[in-house]
């Protein structure tokens, strides 16, 4: 009946609205992964600083603790120096004290160097940092936007959602299976006859099928396209 067409005609404009709208919200989803890639990218190179910092603080306490060890060697070497009578031995305990001398200074200048590199590593930290609050700052407006936009299209849709649902109790069973299934597939399901053709795929209808939709007003299916088809009240 054309009831049931205006009832099914009403769904399709529901289903649109809806498609329109979930198209809408799945657009949100680009914009937000650019903003989270963006902060991730910042934040990784913090994270990345912090770790070679870590990294070299452990350099620079294991190498402390080989210059105390050396030290300590070296007092040791100065006292058993101090003690030797003999020249042979007095030559060798210098021999250790030298040579403590240069691993000594050899650390140290590498100590210092491994210090100097720590600063500019601690400087590129706080550089990192000051850039990701930058990028936060930056995106907290965005952010924001998406939040209420996304929020907005939700309440809509699911308005939109109920309200289609109020309608489906119009539509007979088999007929609302028939428009749902279509529905899968195509954008639309229900289209007008175009004169004697579909008005999809304009595949000719058969006079017989015409006339028995402009007299009893029922929904038919196109056979080419698979759509459903439906005479105009005013055709």
């Amino acid at each position: 009946m054309q009831s049931e067409v205006d009832a099914l005609l009403s769904l399709q404009e529901d289903d649109t609205r809806i498609a329109e709208l979930e198209a809408r919200l799945h657009a949100l989803d680009p914009r937000l992964t650019a903003l989270d890639r963006k902060k991730e990218a910042a934040a990784g190179a913090l994270a990345r600083a912090k770790t070679a910092v870590e990294t070299e603080e452990r350099r620079q306490r294991d190498l402390q603790g080989k210059i105390a060890q050396h030290k300590a060697m070296q007092e040791k070497n100065l006292a058993q120096f101090d003690a030797v009578k003999r020249l042979r031995e007095a030559t060798a305990a210098m021999a250790q004290v030298e040579s403590a001398r240069r691993i000594i200074a050899d650390d140290e200048s590498e100590l210092q160097a491994l210090g100097r590199r720590l600063a500019e590593m601690r400087a590129t930290v706080a550089a990192n940092e000051a850039a990701l609050a930058a990028v936060e700052a930056e995106q907290a407006d965005a952010r924001e936007s998406i939040r209420n936009e996304r929020a907005e299209i939700e309440a809509a849709l699911e308005g939109a959602r109920n309200e289609r649902g109020g309608k489906t109790g119009a539509v007979s069973r088999p007929l609302l299976g028939k428009y749902d299934r279509i529905r899968t597939r195509r954008p639309k399901a229900l289209y007008p006859l175009r004169g004697d053709s579909c008005g999809n795929c304009d595949t000719a209808i058969p006079m017989q099928r015409r006339n028995h939709m402009s007299v009893g007003g029922p929904i038919d299916i196109c056979e080419a396209c698979g759509v459903l088809l439906y005479r105009a009240a005013s055709a």
